[in-house]
């Protein structure tokens, strides 16, 4: 008599052509995962061609998209958001919108999927910038709501291969220049890209209901700048020239790229709020809770992950 064959669960997720969804939908569906993928229209090629996704066209403004994504889902992960924008209507419409119509359609399931979203470390400190506000405010939309199970994580700052924010940092280091973006005193968290993944996949198994939680890659107490410095010539073995940037420069070149933004149509990387951000002294992961609710621990160091990011 033929075996049958044993279908996995299925999750759908958000934002998989961005960094961290890549990576969290490798993950699942190397652990056997059937992928649904919300892909908005024209962004298909960027799906990694060597997974075999179900792909539903659309954005988080499409409820009927939104709809055919999660029914029948076991567990939705929320990675899509808005990093890049100049006012607060913009994050809001991505990062506060976008999680209530998720949210609407999740409630109304017959059978409710539980649900991942990725917050930020950000949403500690609303009044720092539009995008942190707007993450906090993503956060009491689910927390307002109580028709299906959550999770929120707020990681820090997330790097790895394919990353567009910190990798090119990272190379700078590299090449022997180091620009320190922040106080000298500021201290902050890491966590390699390949870890998050794998807490999202302890998470969908260790299911902490309503819990808020923050992960890093295990350092006590986070890195200061001329920690990673340090690492980083160590790696490179050889000197690196650090240049801190002071912040008035940095509010400068925010102000000057927000006006070209404005001009050209394009979201600016550099910000007021941004620079607020990067300015700020304390981004360090409280980590208590996770470590007592999880059996995740975190596999990769900064002097390890600095090493895998820059050999891709």
């Amino acid at each position: 008599m033929p075996s049958k064959k044993v279908i996995g669960p299925t999750v759908s997720i958000t934002g998989v052509t961005g960094f961290i969804g890549a990576a969290v939908a490798r993950k699942l569906a190397g652990q056997g995962w059937r992928v649904r993928a919300l892909v908005r229209p024209g962004s298909e090629k960027k799906l990694p061609a060597d997974l075999t996704y179900e792909v539903f066209s659309g954005t988080l403004d499409d409820i009927s998209a939104l709809e055919q994504l999660v029914s029948g889902s076991d567990a939705v992960v929320h990675c899509a958001g808005l990093v890049r924008g100049l006012t607060q209507a913009e994050f809001d419409a991505v990062n506060v919108a976008g999680v209530e119509r998720l949210a609407q359609v999740t409630a109304a399931c017959a059978r409710s999927p539980k649900v991942i979203f990725f917050s930020s470390l950000a949403a500690r400190e609303p009044l720092l910038s539009p995008y942190a506000l707007s993450k906090q405010r993503g956060e009491a939309v689910l927390m307002d709501n109580n028709n299906f199970s959550w999770v929120i994580l707020r990681p820090p700052a997330v790097y790895g291969p394919g990353d567009r924010e910190l990798l090119p940092l990272l190379k700078f280091f590299a090449s022997g220049f180091a620009p320190v973006l922040g106080p000298t005193e500021a201290r902050f968290s890491l966590l390699y890209v390949e870890d998050l993944a794998d807490a999202v996949s302890t998470l969908l198994h260790e299911f902490p209901e309503g819990e808020v939680l923050e992960l890093d890659d295990g350092r006590e107490g986070g890195y200061d700048w001329q920690e990673v410095i340090d690492i980083a010539r160590r790696v490179r073995g050889k000197p690196i020239v650090s240049v801190p940037v002071p912040g008035w420069l940095l509010h400068s070149v925010a102000l000057l790229s927000a006006g070209s933004a404005r001009v050209l149509g394009y979201p600016p990387m550099l910000t007021r709020g941004k620079v607020n951000e990067l300015r700020h002294r304390n981004w360090v992961c409280d980590t208590a809770k996770i470590n007592r609710l999880l059996t995740w621990s975190p596999q990769v160091q900064f002097e390890q992950g600095f090493r895998l990011a820059l050999a891709n």
